[in-house]
């Protein structure tokens, strides 16, 4: 058996969290003799940005304890579930860097064994087959309020029970006619218990499997089975899936696993202007919005391979975001950042026009040859062994890596860098003004051509010496020696950052488990999210790059100055038809636009959500007025409720902050929790909870805490007896549990704070790990005080209290 090799050097591939302080206490205790995970990824689409932090975890955490790591196809669904994803998403998860070994596996290897399982169960009088509809069964659960009601079918014998299960393997009923359900508690207060569906009939081939199975297991029963047959360990998944684990417990018990698996949720992490649903993306496919998965607008893997991401650049994303029991969604920007710190010591500098203006060096004689570098001084400077890569990747001096750029007569620049009637500001070419080209020299424009329609067409143009004093610089190519190609300039697909709103749709499977409702079925989709669709989300461009590209291997990454980071497209660019697309833009130019989009999108929606909650009735009949007609009456765009009003009034003299009081005083989910909270100093930090942290889950009712409740961690967080990370961990794990948060922070030991000898530790060893900027900050660059503070809080499992960690760098960089 191949394990997941130990980790080369003595740097945590994963940093320190709860999950970790697990596993080093069972390998202490010999629980188990060593670490096993794996990653269950559904084959029905292609692999996402949403498996990268889920599945590096998995890996990197038995990597780093010298365990075993599994990959898993969960495949238990045969209308979705196809070759085509298997063999893509094992080859996209190999590239990210996983390595498995020969544990690669799918749920149909073990079909005949669930099925055992199934019968045992039975056997036991743990299990039966119920005949109701899924309608029914759904009524007859209950709610969070009102006990189940045991089916009329609950309490059938055995031989019953066996016969029927049966009949359902050997293909005698159609879908839906029958489920085998686990027998467990229909007053169990966590509703999961309520006798989930462990079998159900879908009359489909599995393209493993054909036609030999009629029933198949649903998640809740084949995943845990999964884990134990497979002998792991420590089977990590999000924390929608805290209630799941009490089935996971159950099946363990019954079936007598030992030793046994165990289940760890951690807070889920989705990215904003991204959509992870593979049901919602292959809606996009479908429906021609992208030109297929591997789209590089799209955000599966196999469309960032081809927009020329660097799986170096995923891990660096992945290793950003720490491990703990709070959802979290994380700006794109931090993903698009890693790109960019990947691609800036990786990509060669070169020019590319993508608008041409011809421009004629009227006083050019003869072509020069130009030496011009492909890096600049500061990427230089901060490369650790004062070497620089060529676009062959051959590493050399500085003073080596340089090509080749022929001025000629007649250049091309970019159009946008002529102005007629130039703005204020304006730093580039004007009408007998000067600007530089880069490597070249300074140029004057005399004259300027233009069409019948007055389009320029043609610069008229003196090279200049030295002497002369120019603004700006602009990038060039020569008309004479240029390529042509083709640029695709690639947006975000999504203007909104939350796309989906408020029904987001949790992934199947982004943060481990795949997630199947009781009869497996695929969910409809809205299309709401469609209308957030970025327009023009890809332009195209025919210009000119110049012609040192041509030698070089086709996958080098390039930036083309002034113009964003660059490669050739792997599919359609060819030597007679080169086509680059633009992997990311120098400097993210979003966060000005999606602020403001943002806050015209919430306010369109409330309007619009106005208009349906509150329709006019002025001149309609009673049945118009009941909701039952169309509305043409305008809302008020802006205006609150004299009932609004009144709650913000209220809601500000208890202490919450006026942003926070407006947004609760017009949710009514927000409202009636926030009801019950304690009216005194504590409030106006747990209506600020309430807005920010709990939105989501009070809106869709997955919310178990009382408002109450919050009331004594608010109060200790007032007083600085916990950090913000403790505060918030202990608040997550309390909405989805119900549970006291301070019970919660005493009995897992969350607060457990950092001794000074620990922090002064973790200080010294980051900063003898980054020598380059330790001098860079001495030097001036205090910026990276930042860089320090979020290395040490990453070494510490965010331990480290914010102040002393503040005093502790300022003296060892004094």
């Amino acid at each position: 058996m191949t394990d997941a090799p130990k980790p080369e050097h003595d740097a945590p591939l994963v940093a320190p969290n709860f999950i970790t302080e697990i596993i080093e206490k069972d390998l202490a205790s010999g629980k188990y003799p060593k670490i096993v995970t794996r990653f269950p990824p559904d084959p029905s689409g292609y692999a996402h940005l949403g498996h990268v932090f889920a599945s590096l975890l998995d890996f990197n955490t038995a990597r780093q304890y010298g365990g075993q790591f599994n990959l898993r196809m969960d495949d238990t669904n045969p209308e979705l579930a196809q070759q085509e994803f298997v063999d893509s998403m094992a080859d996209d998860l190999k590239w990210l860097g996983l390595d498995w070994g020969e544990h690669f596996y799918y749920a149909s290897d073990y079909f005949d064994r669930y099925y055992e399982y199934a019968e045992q169960l039975i056997r036991q009088g743990d299990a039966y087959v119920d005949s109701v509809s899924a309608e029914e069964m759904s009524r007859l659960r209950g709610n969070a309020t009102t006990p189940g009601t045991p089916s009329p079918y609950r309490e059938r014998s055995v031989e019953e029970n066996l016969d029927l299960l049966r009949r359902m393997k050997a293909g005698e009923f159609g879908d839906g006619e029958h489920v085998l359900r686990a027998k467990i508690d229909l007053s169990a207060p966590n509703i999961k218990l309520r006798d989930p569906v462990l079998y159900r009939i879908v009359n489909k081939p599995h393209f493993r499997t054909g036609d030999k199975w009629k029933i198949y297991p649903a998640y809740d029963f084949e995943h845990p089975l999964q884990d134990a047959i497979e002998g792991v360990t420590h089977s990590m998944c999000s924390l929608e899936f805290i209630d799941n684990r009490a089935i996971y417990d159950w099946l363990m018990e019954k079936l007598g696993f030992d030793p046994r698996p165990h289940q760890y949720e951690f807070g889920r992490r989705g990215l904003e202007y991204t959509i992870t649903s593979k049901r919602k993306l292959r809606q996009l496919v479908q429906q021609g919005k992208v030109s297929g998965w591997d789209d590089p607008r799209m955000p599966t893997l196999r469309a960032q391979r081809r927009l020329g991401v660097t799986p170096e650049a995923m891990r660096a994303f992945a290793s950003q975001i720490g491990v703990n029991r709070t959802n979290r969604t994380v700006d794109l920007a931090v993903y698009e950042n890693a790109v960019r710190d990947d691609l800036n010591h990786r990509a060669p500098r070169v020019m590319a026009v993508l608008e041409p203006l011809r421009v004629t060096l009227t006083n050019l004689d003869a072509p020069q040859t130009l030496s011009l570098p492909y890096w600049p001084y500061d990427v230089v400077r901060d490369s650790p062994d004062g070497l620089v890569a060529m676009p062959s990747g051959e590493r050399v001096n500085p003073e080596q890596a340089v090509r080749d750029v022929i001025l000629t007569r007649e250049i091309y620049i970019e159009r946008s860098d002529f102005e007629a009637e130039p703005p204020k500001g304006f730093k580039r070419l004007t009408p007998g003004g000067t600007v530089r080209l880069r490597g070249a020299g300074i140029i004057r424009a005399d004259e300027v051509e233009t069409d019948a329609d007055g389009t320029i067409t043609h610069i008229k143009a003196t090279l200049l010496g030295e002497e002369a004093g120019a603004k700006g610089v602009i990038h060039w190519v020569s008309a004479e020696h240029a390529l042509p190609a083709e640029f695709r300039l690639y947006d975000r697909l999504f203007r909104v950052p939350h796309p989906e709103g408020d029904n987001e749709e949790l992934d199947d499977d982004s943060a481990g488990p795949s997630e199947h409702d009781a009869e497996h079925e695929e969910a409809p989709v809205s299309e709401g999210f469609m209308r957030y669709l970025t327009p023009n989300s890809l332009q195209v461009r025919q210009g000119f790059v110049e012609p040192s590209v041509a030698n070089d291997p086709a996958d080098t990454r390039y930036q083309f100055e002034r113009q964003g980071y660059f490669w050739r497209d792997p599919v359609d660019s060819r030597e007679d038809a080169l086509v680059f697309g633009r992997i990311i833009t120098l400097k993210d130019t979003w966060a000005k636009t999606a602020k403001a989009e943002a806050i015209k999108l919430t306010e369109t929606a409330f309007v619009e959500k106005k208009k349906v909650e509150r329709p006019s009735t002025k001149g309609r009949g009673p049945s118009e007025a009941r909701g039952e007609g169309s509305s043409d009456a305008p809302a008020k765009a802006h205006t609150p409720t004299p009932e609004q009003e009144a709650e913000f009034s209220r809601l500000t003299a208890l202490g919450a902050a006026e942003g926070d009081a407006r947004t609760v005083a017009k949710d009514p989910a927000l409202l009636a929790f926030l009801t019950g909270a304690v009216q005194d100093a504590t409030f106006g930090q747990v209506a600020s909870w309430t807005v920010n942290e709990l939105v989501a889950g009070l809106r869709s009712g997955a919310v178990k805490v009382q408002a109450a409740d919050l009331a004594p961690l608010a109060a200790q967080y007032a007083e600085g007896r916990l950090p913000a990370r403790v505060a918030r961990d202990a608040l997550a794990r309390a909405a989805a549990s119900g549970e006291a948060p301070l019970t919660i922070i005493e009995r897992e030991g969350l607060n457990a704070g950092l001794s000074a000898e620990d922090l002064q530790k973790a200080v010294v060893e980051v900063l003898s790990a980054n020598p380059d900027k330790v001098e860079a900050y001495r030097d001036g660059k205090v910026a990276l005080l930042g860089f320090f503070t979020g290395q040490v809080m990453r070494a510490t499992g965010g331990k480290a209290d914010p102040q002393q960690l503040a005093a502790a760098l300022k003296d060892a960089l004094a």
